[in-house]
């Protein structure tokens, strides 16, 4: 059953739409808070006029640290119908990088949970006092208690104030005036600021308007044949666009369900994905393991699963399956792209979907250039992929780095390796850094990956390049082994040698175990730093 786009291409509107349509249905699930579509309008119109009342105003940045909480959706809907910019700042970052980020986006009100797991961040602002001078622009503070039982101190005098204290100030504003605030929006208008995860000294900060956050979501959730019936799990960061930018408007813009876990627990997540029947899931390699592990596994009732977004290798990617989501979709994707801009079709045969991302979505436009002359390939060759389409505003700050960012033709460096077949899908092949020159030759680690997890005995594979005195670089290949076998190195150099170009062939075999593998905060694996594997 297909679902007719929303007419609406400004957040507000979405909201006015959706709630006139879908009024009764639930459209937030999170702890104890249950949101129909009436109510989320309702409620986040109640905090856009207490945050008028507290005095952000279009164009102001705001940011939301805190874990996936219903406060987290109130907040980034009501700044979006005020047309300010909601900042996400990520709950895994260090002190030093939230200060960067509070000072880059030249932040004027953080709402924020007073703790979030290991970390407390009203002594981490406390900490930045004395460098004030760094953070001019922050003049409030919305407090949220991580423990009710146990609510904050706070000081009126240095800006600090509750989430209550805040939506006490709605009546203040009449809500005529955010209405208007909201009618007044444009697709244009700059929604959101998300920061890369830094893989770099200093993050980039990425400007997404409202018009694409809506309509390429709405075409990510037609791949996944997503309708209103549909509800989704989510356990991945809402500061993470895989969050804020794909899942949860993807959902909202076919009127189905978001439902919220704060942070991700596997036995948490099968209790909540049974609980509340949800069919439709965002995950991560890491985040299956985990659930498939999880001793709650064959307990849990996961019937209701259907479809979703993953990345991975075919195995990883098989993985999920095995959870019972039969219909996962590959995705390939950036949060420049939205999220992301290529997916395949939940009806496509699963063979497919393990191994290609699918064709771009609607008004995307993806071609293969040549790593070194930028001229474009054709189809089955490996170069980097680059896109046209629904692509971000700017990097925040940064026009240098902007206008790099795109060649003679108005095509996005994705910075990424892939191939399109003639079919016209795409096939990710690893980042463009990642490319080994072996011999003067240039070699796609992924293509090696995938000979060697043909092998039984091998689970994972990762190939990297390793300096070499006379060919640049050599090949080595970092296995983990299937459970209850061991790879074996002359094995895996017999099988490459008949599968493989001579060149193609690791010198060298690594052997490893998941939990030494480097990942980032969101659980991707950093394949840079899989040298230090070697040491």
């Amino acid at each position: 059953m297909s679902t007719p786009m929303p007419l609406s291409r400004t957040i507000p509107a979405l909201l006015r739409e959706q709630a006139s349509k879908h009024g009764q249905r639930e459209a937030i699930v999170a702890g104890s808070a249950r949101l129909s579509y009436s109510q989320l309008h309702q409620q986040v119109l109640q905090t856009a006029r207490a945050l008028t009342a507290l005095g952000v105003k279009r164009g102001d940045h705001v940011a939301i640290l805190m874990g996936n909480r219903v406060e987290w959706v109130l907040s980034f809907l009501a700044l979006q119908q005020l047309g300010a910019v909601a900042v996400g700042l990520n709950t895994w970052a260090t002190p030093r990088e939230l200060e960067f980020a509070l000072s880059h986006a030249q932040i004027s009100c953080l709402i924020s949970v007073d703790s979030f797991r290991r970390s407390d961040y009203r002594t981490v602002l406390a900490d930045m006092a004395p460098h004030a001078q760094r953070l001019p622009d922050l003049r409030r503070t919305v407090w949220l208690a991580a423990d009710p039982q146990r609510p904050p101190q706070l000081d009126a005098q240095a800006g600090e104030l509750s989430w209550a204290d805040l939506l006490a100030m709605a009546p203040q504003v009449e809500q005529s005036q955010v209405e208007a605030a909201g009618e007044a929006a444009s697709p244009e208008d700059v929604g959101m600021l998300l920061y890369t995860s830094g893989s770099t000294a200093t993050p980039k900060g990425i400007l997404l308007q409202q018009g694409n956050w809506i309509t390429n979501s709405f075409h990510i959730g037609e791949r996944q044949h997503v309708t209103h019936e549909d509800r989704v799990w989510l356990g991945v960061s809402l500061f993470w666009s895989f969050g804020s930018v794909n899942a949860m408007p993807n959902l909202l813009s076919h009127g189905g369900c978001v439902v919220l876990q704060e942070h991700f627990d596997a036995g948490g997540a099968l209790e909540l994905i049974e609980r509340e029947r949800c069919s439709i899931v965002y995950v991560t390699p890491n985040m299956v393991q985990a659930m498939s592990d999880h001793p709650d596994r064959a307990r849990r009732d996961l019937s209701s699963l259907r479809s979703g977004a993953t990345i991975g290798t075919p195995e990883q990617i098989g993985q999920v399956v095995a959870l019972g989501v039969r219909e996962i979709c590959n995705v390939y994707g950036l949060s420049e792209t939205y999220g992301n801009c290529a997916v395949i079709d939940a009806a496509e045969p699963l063979e497919m979907r393990l191994h290609s991302v699918g064709q771009p979505l609607p008004d995307v436009t993806a071609r293969i250039c040549h790593i070194e002359t930028g001229a474009v390939l054709p189809a089955g060759e490996v170069g980097e992929i680059r896109i046209r389409g629904p692509l971000f505003l700017a990097y925040y700050k940064e026009p240098e780095k902007t206008r790099e960012s795109y060649d003679e033709d108005g095509y996005f460096r994705s910075g990424d390796l892939g191939l399109l077949d003639e079919q016209g899908r795409l096939y990710y092949r690893g980042r463009l850094k990642e490319m080994i020159k072996s011999g003067g030759i240039n070699i796609a680690p992924v293509e090696v990956e995938e000979i060697l997890m043909r092998h039984p005995s091998v689970l994972t594979a990762y190939v990297i390049g390793v300096p070499h005195p006379t060919l640049d670089e050599a090949l080595v290949a970092i296995i983990i082994s299937q459970a209850g076998q061991q790879a074996q190195a002359d094995e895996l150099k017999a099988h490459c040698q008949r599968e493989l170009a001579a060149y193609k062939v690791p010198s060298r075999f690594h052997f490893t175990t998941p939990d030494r593998l480097p990942l980032t905060t969101t659980g991707k694996l950093q394949k840079m730093k899989l040298h230090t594997l070697l040491d």
